[in-house]
């Protein structure tokens, strides 16, 4: 593909020194924020974006390394969280997935404590056919916590933790971070992209005001609809219906009946699942299912049915495609956020997917011009990425004994090879293998395999090398500090109310974006 070539008067040899974000929400501000904190004098960087056009406005659950990118910016922990009106996320509840009526726990935290060559699973494993009964979640501080709702960042060992945050707050928030260092926001609406004539790249982007915006590389951030890598560049996209039924979503916001808990709920139904995120002012609830197993107004009926507090406002329908863009970057255009692609938002990888990419086009940046190698890298690095969070979400509808349509559907579906591997070598070896890189470690996995109930084959034989009485001590020793340090937490109202409780009033001004 060559390195693409520009206006001369603008660039020297296909130099990018202008960037221009063409959408707002969380994964347009996120970019802009990053790029404008590492590059500042270096790029000149525009973001286009419209208060008329409405965003998805639900993306209000992380991840634990949103931490580390939030260093990465500066961003003082308590200042940020006081502006989002944001809670702490230590898990995710996953209640009535594997039959109605069951819960587990799917936390972020270490689990015991394994060696080089065996993780701590496999010990716990050895010790329930020796007969020393325990839970798993027993020996991992995050999951004791979650279920004594409870939260404290003064313990030890010390809690790994994500965010839930308001949305429309957390987009104002890294706006005026990103202004502040230089990033140039143009209010309007695009009503034309134009292409270069030569190969077909994207030159600049025309305004219903008439404003032309010109640029060397272009970020679409446009949500679903792709109005540059889809309806200019006509990417395509792969669809992964045919293993994550779900493709709709109802959501409303509401009062706050109860105290926020520190974790995510992810509730199953007849037709999917509904999620409850607490934050300081407001839940957002919604309802994620199939339209082949629901209609639209079954399923706002059902969601305004089953919150627990006041509708603040009318519910709202988001019509999704699991899948992703079959080239992340193609020509000069880097699709973030919704645009590139979306995997239901079950384990709330959609923030987390948005910063992996711009992190990455940070690592790849294309100062000197754009070559194919750098863009063949970032989207194969993107496609693995996509294909294991792809994976993972599979297995939670795969894994199930309900006896409804769908989740039978769901239970007897051929599953991506990739897929299929890793479950074998559970139900062989009671492996649950993590590749570098990979979002979800072996802890994940093994809390979600076993909490969905498919059976382990025999532990690793270096589990069985450890004499009863040693193991016993062992197990007590990695249980005994979880519960001590628990038992010392206050709740997460309680450690919010003096850590960083927002103003109140201060959500107000808030919007809601994906």
């Amino acid at each position: 593909m060559g390195s693409i070539a520009l206006n001369a008067a603008d660039t020297t040899q296909g130099r990018i020194r202008r960037v221009v974000i063409a959408g707002g929400g969380t994964a347009g501000w996120l970019a802009g924020c990053a790029l404008a904190h590492q590059f500042r004098q270096q790029l000149d960087i525009t973001l286009v974006e419209s208060e008329q056009i409405g965003t998805v406005g639900v993306g209000e659950s992380t991840v634990p390394p949103i931490r580390t990118f939030h260093r990465f910016l500066q961003i003082d922990e308590q200042e940020f969280l006081r502006a989002v009106a944001g809670t702490f996320k230590l898990s995710i509840s996953f209640e009535n997935w594997r039959r109605p009526g069951e819960r587990f726990i799917h936390p972020f935290g270490t689990i015991g404590q394994g060696t080089w060559a065996t993780p701590f699973h496999h010990f716990w494993l050895d010790s329930l056919r020796r007969g020393m009964p325990s839970e798993l979640g027993d020996f991992c501080l995050e999951s004791v916590a979650s279920q004594a709702d409870r939260f404290s960042l003064q313990t030890q060992p010390q809690v790994n933790y994500a965010y839930h945050f308001d949305a429309g707050l957390y987009a104002r928030f890294l706006r005026g971070k990103a202004e502040a260092n230089g990033l140039r926001r143009v209010e309007g609406k695009i009503r034309e992209v134009r292409q270069h004539a030569d190969d077909g790249s994207v030159a600049s982007l025309l305004l219903e005001d008439g404003q032309v915006i010109e640029g060397d590389l272009f970020i679409d951030c446009t949500g679903f609809r792709g109005l540059l890598t889809e309806q200019t560049l006509h990417t395509g996209y792969e669809d992964w219906n045919e293993w994550l039924p779900s493709d709709r979503a109802v959501a409303v916001q509401t009062d706050a009946a109860t105290p926020p808990v520190p974790y995510t709920r992810a509730i199953a139904h007849e037709a999917g699942w509904r999620w409850h995120i607490a934050l300081q002012h407001r839940v957002g609830c919604g309802l994620v299912f199939s339209s082949r197993h629901m209609s639209d107004d079954e399923a706002q009926a059902k969601l305004l049915r089953d919150v627990d507090g006041r509708p603040l406002r009318d519910p709202w329908l988001v019509p999704f495609r699991s899948g992703r863009r079959l080239q992340a970057w193609n020509r000069n255009v880097v699709a973030l956020g919704l645009a590139s692609g979306f995997i239901e938002p079950l384990e709330s990888t959609s923030i987390h997917l948005t910063i992996c990419a711009v992190v990455r086009l940070i690592q790849l940046f294309p100062s000197e011009g754009i070559t194919p190698s750098l863009v063949a890298l970032y989207n194969d690095v993107s496609r693995q990425e996509m294909e294991h969070v792809r994976d993972f979400i599979i297995l939670h509808y795969h894994a199930n004994q309900r006896d409804e349509p769908m989740w039978k559907a769901c239970r007897e579906m051929a599953l991506p090879e990739s897929l299929q591997v890793r479950l074998r070598a559970w139900r062989e070896r009671a492996h649950a293998w993590q590749d570098p890189g990979e979002l979800f470690r072996v802890d994940s996995w093994t809390s979600v395999l076993m909490g969905q109930g498919i059976l382990p084959g025999p532990p690793h034989p270096l589990a069985r090398a450890i004499g009863d009485a040693d193991l016993r001590t062992l197990l007590h020793r990695l249980r005994q500090p979880v519960q001590e340090a628990v038992a010392k937490m206050p709740s997460q109202a309680d450690f919010i109310e003096r850590y960083c409780k927002a103003a109140p009033g201060a959500w107000q001004t808030g919007q809601d974006v994906a």
